[in-house]
């Protein structure tokens, strides 16, 4: 039992997650359990070998894409619906398409696992929904207050203009990113900047269809071509996974870069061995993290994922009851004092 969860508490830490006894049910479990509510579609959130999967409507898509055919039940944003004595509600979280808080409503309290969400626009996905409650369990990924979000818009005419450069020295732009979110977040801002379409990664173009089908409105992509210089000029988006594979040797002349919330710190764009930085991020930065915590309302507010010792410190000093949630295992994002992870940052 963490000393941040009580006796009393509707939820409790396993080692399969954290799970709810009055609904008999896991949030996002990391090990194959009988009912799972999943907040979205993301590897380290939704895994293989769960009885039933709880979900978003919007989020189903990309579930069935990752997952294949399994025993989904999809509710509408805001339709509650009761597990056993417990009522439960999913709310969009903006994280990525379908993502989704939890909202549980257990003996008159109420509690809400926020998954990862941020608060900045996103065309690709709803908007982040303030859900007022007793207890606030927050994602604290980038909780420090040196990660401040610069505006998107602005981040992706540095992008342009950065392809721009490439293709008078005859080079490709080639953007890592993760595949999907982050990939579909940025097609879709490039529609302000004309229709010249993208090139993608194979790995990105199956999550661009599921984006796609969903009716979410992105630039032209198109598969790498053959011909090692027909590319120059040109913006390529691959997975982080493919930096330093084969698949690079494709390209003969390339500059390279990272879009990343952990581009913040210059540090990390060294340990990464790319060009550039881009500062774009579905997760909340420090100034959302907190907007978002007054926006619930919570007295009391737990933190898990990432650094959340500074997030824990400020809070207390607002005088609300905040601990830090640590997960059953090693969180898939690493503090944020090392270098970025293939992960959705």
């Amino acid at each position: 039992m963490s000393s941040a969860l009580r006796p009393d508490d509707p939820l409790s830490l396993r080692p399969q997650g954290l799970y709810c006894a009055a609904g008999d049910f896991y949030i996002d479990p990391l090990q194959p359990v009988a009912r799972a509510l999943i907040t979205h579609g993301h590897g380290d959130h939704a895994r293989a070998g769960m009885g039933e999967y709880h979900t978003s409507a919007a989020g189903l898509p990309v579930l069935r894409w990752r997952l294949g055919e399994r025993g989904y039940i999809a509710h509408d944003y805001g339709e509650p619906f009761d597990l056993g004595a417990a009522r439960i509600s999913l709310h969009p979280a903006g994280h990525v398409l379908g993502s989704a808080q939890v909202r549980i409503e257990v003996g008159g309290r109420v509690w809400v696992v926020s998954g990862d969400y941020k608060r900045q626009p996103d065309p690709t996905c709803a908007p982040f929904q303030p859900v007022r409650c007793d207890v606030f369990v927050t994602e604290a990924t980038f909780a420090l207050p040196v990660y401040r979000w610069p505006d998107t818009a602005a981040e992706v005419a540095q992008i342009e203009r950065w392809r721009q450069r490439c293709g008078e020295r005859g080079e490709a732009a080639v953007l890592f990113c993760y595949a999907l979110g982050k990939a579909q977040r940025l097609l879709a801002e490039l529609r302000a900047f004309g229709e010249r379409p993208v090139f993608v990664h194979g790995a990105i173009e199956a999550g661009v269809r599921v984006y796609r089908e969903a009716g979410v409105a992105m630039v032209e992509t198109r598969p790498l071509e053959d011909g090692r210089d027909a590319h120059a000029g040109e913006l390529v988006l691959a997975p982080p996974s493919a930096l330093g594979s084969a698949w690079m040797r494709r390209l003969r002349r390339a500059q390279t870069a990272l879009a990343s919330g952990w581009m913040r710190v210059r540090g990390n764009r060294r340990r990464r061995n790319v060009d550039r930085g881009f500062v774009i991020s579905d997760h909340a930065d420090w100034p959302a993290l907190l907007a978002s915590i007054d926006d619930s309302g919570a007295g009391r507010v737990l933190a898990t994922h990432g650094r959340s010792e500074a997030l824990v410190r400020v809070l207390r000093e607002r005088g609300l009851d905040a601990h830090s949630l640590p997960a059953p295992q090693a969180s898939s994002e690493p503090p944020a004092s090392t270098a970025p992870p293939d992960g959705d940052a």
